[in-house]
């Protein structure tokens, strides 16, 4: 691989298999973690039936068409296939054979591609961890076992996420799910791990009275421990004050030994013919140390003060935990399908350096708001930005590959949040178009109620009609303004049609604005701000953490 190493924390926008191949050298990533989009809700018949060659609704807009047998998986499959190792072709082989050309075939022909690239820039002392439901993770461990080796098999984390429910008619002929899977593989057997405790108070009581039931004389809670060799170590075979050794020796050296004794630390039994044991404190407890089943981390609800309205957004709990064990301060952290931004969020929080990719646009604006608001991080002069378009050129290119993308890109500019095309929604690609894109939110008084600035983002030429449809829009909708963002500069009888639109007055600021407003993306890119009161409000914000000691990374332009 000939790229060089990234030395800037940077989000890619793009496909992550384009990326990872282009911009990401061998063995120079220590963690990865990745929540593949995937929707459960679908039933296995849907998943498991063959396609006719129709397009169906994609389970996430951004990734329209990616979990279809078509053309492309085809072409995947055969890749894998006749190029990978033996062991991963046999399986991508057997497993077609087993499951049949379908949406859940293309799910793991994707995912097995990706995957080969992941391995790959993983470093030896690396670990991945991947988030899945029960709809395809018994496939996808299978798929790990072939490509990072059944031998680096770590865990498969149960993570309850929520009180699990049936159907609401008490009618379902099922248990309910509460749970995702972790499944957690390293690159070698030389991977970095840190165990993890877990110090909440609950259920203490029972457990330190069952299991610490001794005390000291200074009222030192505390259990006893072995100390003898669980192998045969002949220096290791001393008496110590009349206590013969263990069978295979002491586990520690006279010194020790005699070290421990001073402290307090050794239990000696009453009987000489007993042995010398280990005390273990109570209060120098780190916690109960966390294993497979993780059931103290619950899940983002509308009540949650980290939520940001993103559908498929975890708890940055959950990260701290993943990337607190497998890596260390100062390592990079790489979320090929990084949503929202949570790993992004937990790593800059634990001082790791970040790798972070999506095909949205839209979640390329949440992470940098989510940066700026909770780390006062700035793009440029703190991270970079990969992929997004730089000049007009760019963004006439972008218009002209993907109209959706363009417009959640040029929403972005403004920090206004998408009407329709969301993510999870029809209406990304195929929807009507109602003439508002975006909306933003502000507040310019002391009512606490907030206003609205409807958008509209037009890619090709505009009329006066569209701006008389705007302002038609804002009227009715009871919205305080209106913007027209434009890629083609305005005509004057398009801006002078925006003029007699009149102004909004802000009694706040005393103070009055254009009410519909014209910016180009011309303008846009060159730092021109809309007119409005106050700050916008589109997206919630994060909640601003104690920034860590900030890592000093070397910066340079990556092309």
């Amino acid at each position: 691989m000939s790229a060089n190493p990234i030395t800037q924390n940077t989000l890619f926008y793009g496909d992550n298999l384009i990326i990872l191949r282009d911009y990401i050298p061998d063995e120079s990533i220590d963690l990865i973690y990745l929540d593949p989009p995937f929707n459960s809700n679908r039933t296995y018949h849907v998943l498991f039936k063959d396609e006719s060659g129709k397009e169906t609704d994609a389970q996430i807009t951004a990734f329209d068409d990616t979990w279809q047998w078509n053309k492309a998986a085809e072409e995947t499959y055969h890749n894998l296939v006749t190029d990978s190792p033996a062991g991963i072709s046999s399986l991508i082989g057997a497993l077609r054979q087993f499951i049949g050309s379908n949406q859940m075939m293309a799910y793991l022909v994707m995912m097995a591609v990706r995957l080969v690239e992941l391995h790959r820039v993983l470093k030896p002392t690396g670990s991945l961890y991947l988030h899945c439901d029960p709809t395809a993770s018994h496939y996808l461990k299978i798929v790990l076992d072939a490509i990072l080796g059944k031998e680096n098999f770590r865990n498969e984390i149960v993570w309850k996420r929520k009180t699990g429910r049936g159907e609401t008619n008490h009618k379902s002929n099922r248990f309910g799910n509460s749970t995702d899977t972790i499944l957690f593989y390293s690159k070698s057997s030389e991977n970095i791990f840190n165990s993890q405790f877990n110090m909440d108070a609950k259920g203490y009581g029972e457990y330190v009275e069952k299991f610490y039931r001794h005390v000291d004389e200074k009222g030192r809670r505390f259990r006893i421990a072995d100390l003898s060799s669980p192998n045969l170590r002949p220096n290791l075979m001393y008496e110590y004050k009349g206590y013969k050794p263990p069978v295979k020796g002491w586990a520690i050296s006279k010194e020790k030994m005699e070290e421990w004794d001073k402290e307090g630390r050794l239990y000696f039994p009453k009987d000489i013919n007993g042995r010398i044991q280990r005390k273990r404190f109570f209060n120098e407890l780190k916690g109960k140390p966390i294993q497979n089943l993780w059931d103290d981390i619950e899940m983002i609800t509308s009540q949650s003060a980290e939520r940001l309205g993103y559908p498929t957004q975890k708890p940055v709990a959950l990260l701290e935990r993943i990337i607190s064990a497998s890596s260390n301060p100062g390592d990079l952290i790489l979320d090929p399908f990084c949503g929202c931004g949570t790993t992004i969020h937990a790593a800059q929080k634990l001082n790791r350096r970040w790798i972070g990719i999506d095909v949205t646009h839209l979640s390329i604006a949440l992470q940098k708001y989510r940066l700026k608001d909770a780390f006062n991080l700035s793009e440029k002069s703190d991270y970079a930005v990969i992929g997004e378009p730089e000049d007009i050129d760019s963004a006439l290119q972008l218009a002209s590959d993907d109209r959706c993308q363009f417009q959640w890109w040029a929403l972005s500019l403004i920090k206004a949040k998408p009407i329709g095309g969301q993510e999870g929604s029809k209406e990304g690609k195929k929807g009507k178009d109602t003439g508002i894109d975006g909306v933003i939110y502000f507040f310019d008084d002391n009512a606490g109620k907030p206003k609205r600035i409807l958008v509209q983002v037009k890619s090709g030429n505009v009329k006066s009609g569209d701006i008389r449809d705007l302002r038609g829009a804002v009227e009715r909708e009871g919205a305080a303004m209106g913007i027209f963002v434009t890629l083609s500069p305005p005509t004057k009888d398009v801006e002078q049609e925006a003029v007699t639109a009149g102004y909004y007055f802000s009694e706040g600021l005393n103070r009055k604005y254009p009410k519909i407003q014209i910016i180009s993306i011309k303008q846009l890119l060159e730092g021109v701000e809309i007119q409005m009161p106050s700050i916008g409000a589109a997206f919630k914000k994060a909640e601003i953490e104690s920034a860590g000691v900030q890592l000093n990374l070397l910066k340079r332009k990556i092309y």
